[in-house]
């Protein structure tokens, strides 16, 4: 050639294909450690949770507990029966918002009347594989958690897929949508998941908990004035939903949709059996616990969430008029904060019963993987999430198991407040592999 320079050619597509393979067999056992892997491990754990809630689904005996109210309680509505106080299954009054009567109303029908419950299952089978993935893309997104992880949370939940596909509760459509809606916001799509946000709070309540966290991230990302048509979206929803009941008898609507004092039975609950049955019933009790989860989401959101030297009131500015100027938030700390906020919420929860497991059961890795205490190595992290697996299947609850998941829950929090801030790097761990302690090698 000219000049006496080579030119380099160009790799085949042969050469494209093996080199990433070539790199895969020289790093296999890295796989399950770095992050880079995410994708493929969750695959091969995906199309695993096929064939298990297959075997599920016939093998073990389905339980009935709430599937027959459900219907009960929306077959009330297609007869006409608009008024929520006239609405009840065998578990008692329906309790859900509009949103649940809608889903369950077209399960009804695709399960002829809610008969065929081998439908069913398999119906909600898919829901956890579609919840699965959602969950799956929040983590290769924000590539928080190394891939062994992950395996604890598909494979190795009894519990979980007990909620699925053995006992049809309304909770896992609730957080399939919910997943969804944190998919669109790391998209950007803030107002097509401010709307899927509000129809999963449409099925069930306990969606609200991320409600703080969310509420934080609009006005951080646009401040007040043009988060409120997000806000009035969520608002909007809710009254579409309810106007046939609303219409019929608002109060009736409003106290059954939306009873935020309910109370709920001792002999069910998983968090608090160490307590005297007259403490746990005791409305003082549920204040003290209403007033803890403020303070903590309150000293959250001043010191973890925003930014050092930023006083909270910037937010309600549009981010170009900050004194501070706006930074768009990362995917971790977009999650992080959502997460925090629900988690904050489960910790002080006047009762947990089994099904709301899966309120934070997939949230919990990343909210271990995110911490900022050090000496919360991988292993004391997968003790944590085995104990808190355990608390949740010891049935009958026990006063250990409860205090068991307490324990567990005051370290996360604890792990979680001692986190770095938004502007902080943390220098311990090697980007790729998650180990503390790791060396990258010189061409990374």
């Amino acid at each position: 050639m000219a000049g006496g320079v080579k030119k380099k050619s160009s790799p085949g597509p042969r050469s494209r294909v093996w080199a990433p393979l070539r790199t895969l067999w020289q790093e296999k056992h890295l796989i399950v450690f770095k992050a880079e892997y995410t994708l493929l491990v969750t695959s091969v754990l995906w199309f695993l949770e096929i064939g298990i809630n297959i075997w599920v689904i016939q093998k073990v005996a389905y339980t009935e507990i709430d599937w027959k109210a459900y219907m009960d309680e929306v077959e009330g509505v297609i007869k006409g029966t608009y008024d929520y106080t006239q609405l009840k299954g065998g578990t008692g009054p329906l309790v859900y918002p509009a949103g649940f009567v809608y889903t369950f109303t077209a399960l009804y029908y695709i399960t002829n009347h809610g008969v065929n419950i081998r439908l069913a299952q398999y119906l909600f089978a898919v829901f956890y594989l579609l919840t699965l993935l959602l969950v799956f893309r929040i983590y290769h997104r924000t590539k928080k958690v190394p891939p062994y992880v992950f395996f604890f949370v598909c494979c190795a939940s009894y519990r979980i897929h007990s909620i699925f596909v053995l006992r049809l509760f309304n909770d896992p459509i609730a957080m399939m949508m919910l997943f969804g809606a944190v998919n669109l916001f790391l998209d950007g799509r803030w107002t097509l998941g401010c709307g899927l946000y509000s129809l999963a709070v449409s099925v069930k309540m306990n969606v609200l908990l991320f409600a703080p966290g969310l509420l934080f991230l609009l006005l951080s990302e646009f401040g007040l004035i043009r988060a409120i048509p997000k806000l009035s979206l969520c608002a909007g929803i809710q009254m579409l939903l309810g106007l046939p009941f609303l219409m019929e008898n608002p109060i009736g609507y409003m106290t059954r949709a939306f009873d935020l004092g309910r109370q709920f039975m001792f002999k069910w609950t998983v968090n608090w059996r160490f307590l005297p049955e007259w403490l746990f019933l005791s409305r003082y009790f549920h204040l003290l616990l209403l007033a803890a989860h403020l303070l903590a989401l309150l000293l959250f959101a001043l010191r973890r969430w925003k930014r050092p030297g930023e006083r909270i009131m910037e937010l309600l500015k549009e981010p170009g008029k900050r004194v501070i100027p706006a930074q768009k938030l990362t995917s971790d700390q977009l999650v992080l904060i959502l997460f925090t906020s629900n988690f904050i919420g489960m910790c002080f929860s006047r009762s947990l019963h089994y099904q709301f497991y899966v309120w934070y059961f997939h949230t919990l890795p990343f909210l271990l993987w995110s911490g900022g205490v050090k000496k919360l190595a991988h292993l004391l992290r997968v003790l944590i999430l085995g104990l808190v697996e355990l608390s949740w299947n010891t049935y009958p609850s026990t006063t250990h198991s409860s205090a068991a998941l307490h324990v567990c829950h005051l370290i996360m929090l604890l792990s979680l407040w001692f986190a770095p801030g938004v502007e902080e790097k943390t220098k311990s761990k090697c980007p790729h592999c998650l180990l503390e302690g790791c060396r990258p090698s010189p061409t990374e």
